[in-house]
């Protein structure tokens, strides 16, 4: 089975329940609090891992108890953590979140170890990417450290897929390099750069086809995906659910596809997005590390 290689970020999210998000200024006391597992990459590895791919994951990690209580719980998993990196003397990564009665969010993160990710500690997962493996890359470490996953990627001919967040600039050859980009639709336009007027994620696609990227992913939160390739543009409609909590449900997405993409070679790039989507039901959970779905659940969703 192919494999999927996560090369990103892991935080210990620390979550209060407010009835609304505060203005600037502003004290709103809370309800429930909890702390969980998170950052992008981690949340990607373990939707990767829950949907049932087989998941190798490259990070960086303090050696203080938060980060040992992360290495754990990833290591609970199944996640091969060969690669993981533990950084004397930095604190690990942290996420402070506010999540409103509505679902909707605010968050602030520290990266901590996460900065000290290098390309040296990503090179070695060159003795086990294969043709035909996924690469899977955010952008919540060191720029350095994303470009050697890409470099790397194409050199052992696995597939690319960048979901470019948070968003930042990134270089004509990196995007031509990418198999799958996965941006949701502020960053998409960030990306395209066609200015501030242009809204449409079909032409905001075609920009990224032009700047090299053959295959785009434009996440639109609850209207679903515009999926935009060399068969042209389609728009595959989300689940609809009762959203409790939208954190981390872009990185459930992220995380599953590769693995439907994997079982289902024969698809078009919609039927493994559409399969994907099956997990973004976890919108109506509170927390992925906590409750995210199983591969078991979206079987129905990837036929």
């Amino acid at each position: 089975m192919a494999k999927v290689v996560i090369v990103g970020s892991t935080n210990t999210d620390m979550t209060v329940r407010v009835p609304r998000l505060p203005a600037p200024g502003e004290t709103v006391s809370g309800g429930g609090f909890r702390v969980t597992g998170g950052g992008k990459g981690a949340n990607q590895a373990v939707a990767a891992a829950r949907a049932g791919a087989s998941v190798v994951f490259v990070t960086a990690l303090g050696t203080d108890d938060i980060g040992d209580r992360a290495y754990d719980s990833l290591a609970a998993e199944g996640i091969d953590l060969r690669f993981v990196q533990r950084v004397p003397d930095t604190p690990s990564g942290i996420a402070l979140i506010l999540v409103d009665d509505a679902g909707e969010n605010v968050i602030a993160v520290a990266s901590g170890a996460n900065a000290a990710l290098r390309p040296e500690d990503v090179e070695p997962i060159a003795a086990i990417v294969e043709p035909g493996d996924a690469v899977l890359v955010q952008l919540e470490i060191p720029q350095p450290a994303v470009e050697a996953a890409v470099s790397l990627a194409q050199r052992k001919r696995a597939r690319l897929i960048l979901n470019p967040a948070p968003a930042r600039a990134l270089s004509g050859a990196l995007l031509a390099a990418v198999s799958v980009l996965t941006p949701n639709e502020r960053e998409a336009a960030e990306l395209a750069d066609l200015g501030a007027g242009v809204a449409d994620p079909v032409r905001i696609a075609a920009a990224l086809h032009d700047r090299g990227v053959p295959d785009v992913l434009v996440t639109l939160g609850a209207a679903g995906v515009l999926v935009s390739g060399a068969a042209g543009a389609q728009r595959v409609p989300a689940f609809a659910v009762d959203a409790v909590d939208t954190t981390a449900a872009g990185d459930i997405f992220n995380g599953a596809m590769p693995r439907f993409n994997n079982r289902k070679k024969e698809s078009p790039l919609n039927r493994w997005t559409e399969g994907a989507f099956g997990l973004v039901g976890a919108v109506n959970r509170t927390c992925l590390s906590a409750s995210p779905p199983s591969g078991a659940r979206t079987t129905t969703n990837t036929t």
